[in-house]
């Protein structure tokens, strides 16, 4: 007898273990919410990394096959809003929030989870035929500010008059650090305008001889992956120097994996996911997969620097 009421303590216990478990995995309507590696979730992303994050959620899918992971690919400016609003749980951008925007969330009593996931940086690129592919930070300066607005005040020998400068669109991140890090949040000269999306950026800048494009590494840095290699066919890549002497060759850099890991490339960036997830959910999965060894491979492969992990890099001597 007192074996068969242990046993039915035991099974009491054990229900009533289960249901606790039920309802912690439950929302407040009573639906399942999703897990680290199952459910279903929506994520905004910074379009300047459509590529990389493209090439995540397959992989994470492929791992997880009862995860799905539905991207939204906006400007930095939608975004965040998106973060903000709770209309995405998880965005991943290329910026720290600002006081103002952890204030909305110290209101509503959520404590935002930042991880540093890559390194990336800013690209210029012009016309096949313009001459003038290497640019000083001060030169930089001066074009971003519109204190030079012509090719010939750069290079008196150009047979190019006026330069346009062209980003993917009005909010973007390109357009956010140009003004953060180089022109010290002075406005964009009238000889700006948006293309709206990368690929517009790219074609118009092609197409273009006096066009001076602003993009995103990521779009550029994977010779594996057929769009990058189709954008790089139709546009030359520029180099940057931070020495103001226009005459030291050795001293300019294009933005590969190499130049960015060792910060020869002026025009760096970090890429970050934020998460609003106050629970383990799948956004908390897929943040830590892309954090995590394979999703830091994923990365060293794309041609941006992994957060985590070494960049080997090869010195060949003559």
């Amino acid at each position: 007898m007192k074996s068969k009421i242990n046993y039915n303590c035991l099974r009491l216990l054990l229900g009533l273990f289960l249901f606790i478990v039920f309802l912690t995995s439950c929302n407040r309507e009573g639906k399942i919410e999703d897990t680290p590696t199952s459910g279903n979730i929506k994520i905004s992303i910074d379009e300047a990394f459509e590529p990389i994050i493209d090439s995540h959620i397959y992989a994470f899918q492929k791992f997880y096959k009862y995860a799905k992971v539905t991207p939204a690919y906006k400007s930095e400016a939608e975004t965040v809003k998106d973060l903000l609003q709770d209309s995405a749980r998880l965005v991943v951008i290329s910026r720290q929030l600002t006081n103002s925007e952890k204030e909305v969330f110290a209101q509503q009593k959520i404590t935002p989870r930042i991880t540093k996931i890559a390194i990336d940086g800013v690209a210029l690129i012009t016309h096949p035929t313009n001459i003038d592919t290497t640019f000083t930070m001060e030169e930089l300066r001066n074009i971003f500010s519109g204190k030079v607005n012509t090719w010939k005040q750069l290079n008196p020998t150009s047979k190019l008059a006026d330069i346009t400068i062209v980003f993917d669109n009005a909010g973007s991140s390109t357009a956010r650090y140009i003004t953060d890090s180089i022109t010290n949040n002075q406005p964009l000269p009238k000889n700006t305008f948006a293309a709206k999306t990368n690929k517009a950026l790219v074609d118009y800048v092609a197409q273009t001889p006096n066009a001076l494009g602003v993009i995103g590494v990521n779009w550029i840095s994977d010779f594996d992956d057929t769009t990058a290699i189709g954008f790089l066919r139709k546009v030359k890549v520029a180099a940057v120097s931070t020495n103001p002497d226009k005459t030291v060759t050795d001293s300019y850099y294009q933005p590969f994996q190499g130049y960015l890991a060792q910060e020869s490339y002026p025009l760096r960036r970090n890429v970050y996911i934020v998460s609003r997830e106050a629970r383990a959910g799948l956004g908390t999965g897929f943040a830590s997969f892309v954090a995590g060894d394979k999703g830091q491979r994923i990365i060293l492969k794309s041609g941006l620097v992994p957060a985590t992990m070494p960049v080997r890099i090869i010195s060949i001597k003559e």
